[in-house]
């Protein structure tokens, strides 16, 4: 009997972010406006950095990996969730789930260690201004976004492949608007406690690790601040932090609201809703602060589209 009942699941459905009909359209326009918005401020931005020379410094080449990583975490997840809410049910194949968790779990991963790297490269430029060029050189810059893309990968794969080797069984409706770890756990045959010890243990070190890099070093930066005499000298260096900042704030915040949340008000809804956040709401801010609160993003912006009017004429 035990054997019958056990069958091999070729797709999944995906609940959606939400199952009231009303809201179906509504908010099907707002998230594909929200991706529209993700895509060309990214897009741009990979650009920009790309081909203006001014903008060829560490910090430029970390944000443009910032903008490849928000880029596709959100590609990953927004045309599918889309389709949620124009079909009456929205499934997703076996393998295409799985490729979902690894491509989503990596990007996300990427964030953290990128935001830390980011952080770093601050405290260099504001605490060792004289020797920034020397320390964060291009060669430093390829190593630390080369070992945060393999560690996140193999963090990735590690997952995925625990998860889909092991047989599903029962309901294939999953409580999400994407292939998420968490969820995918309790449709398990066999015990997952062991998968469930190793998620919690890889995501708070991933959480704690990254974000204590980012408080010790803007630490630093205000004791060297508070240590500036110049006025002058103490808003440049709050200013080449203050994007930077914003965007760790926000990213940090809606992931320490999910996390920090007592079980006995924690639920999927909770955290769809801190999911939809981080996924595509963040994606898309992350770009727009660094252009609006950046004159030298504005700058390579006009001049390249100066260049691009002069060749069009």
């Amino acid at each position: 009997m035990g054997q019958q009942n056990l069958t091999v699941l070729t797709e999944f459905i995906l609940t959606g972010v939400t199952r009231r009909p009303e809201l179906q359209i509504p908010l099907f326009g707002v998230f594909l406006i929200i991706y529209i918005i993700t895509v060309v401020c990214n897009l741009t931005m990979i650009i920009l950095t790309k081909l203006d020379s001014r903008l060829h410094t560490p910090m430029y080449f970390f944000v443009r990996h910032l903008a490849f990583v928000d880029l596709g975490n959100s590609t990953v997840i927004c045309p599918k969730m889309l389709a949620s809410f124009v079909v009456y049910q929205n499934t997703i194949s076996y393998y295409a789930c799985a490729a979902q968790l690894a491509f989503f779990l990596m990007f996300i991963i990427s964030e953290f260690f990128i935001l830390s790297a980011m952080a770093y490269d601050r405290y260099v430029a504001i605490c060792n201004p004289l020797l920034y060029c020397v320390i964060m050189s291009q060669r430093l810059c390829h190593v630390l976004v080369g070992i945060l893309y393999l560690y996140s990968t193999f963090q990735a794969l590690m997952f995925t492949i625990k998860i889909f080797t092991l047989t599903f069984c029962g309901s294939n409706v999953i409580s999400h608007f994407y292939c998420d770890d968490v969820p995918l756990l309790p449709m398990l045959c066999s015990n997952a406690q062991e998968i469930e010890l190793l998620i919690i243990l890889f995501s708070a070190f991933n959480l704690i690790s990254s974000l204590l890099v980012v408080l010790v070093s803007y630490m630093l930066i205000l004791l060297a601040i508070c240590q500036m005499h110049s006025t002058e000298g103490r808003k440049k260096a709050i200013s080449t932090c203050g994007s930077h900042l914003t965007v760790v704030v926000v990213f940090y915040g809606s992931l320490l609201f999910m996390y920090m949340q007592p079980n006995s008000t924690h639920s999927f809804d909770t955290d769809k809703m801190a999911s939809v956040f981080y996924t595509l709401v963040i994606p898309m801010l992350n770009p727009l602060i660094y252009s609006l609160r950046n004159k030298d993003v504005k700058n390579a912006f006009y001049n390249v589209f100066k260049n691009l009017c002069q060749l069009c004429v």
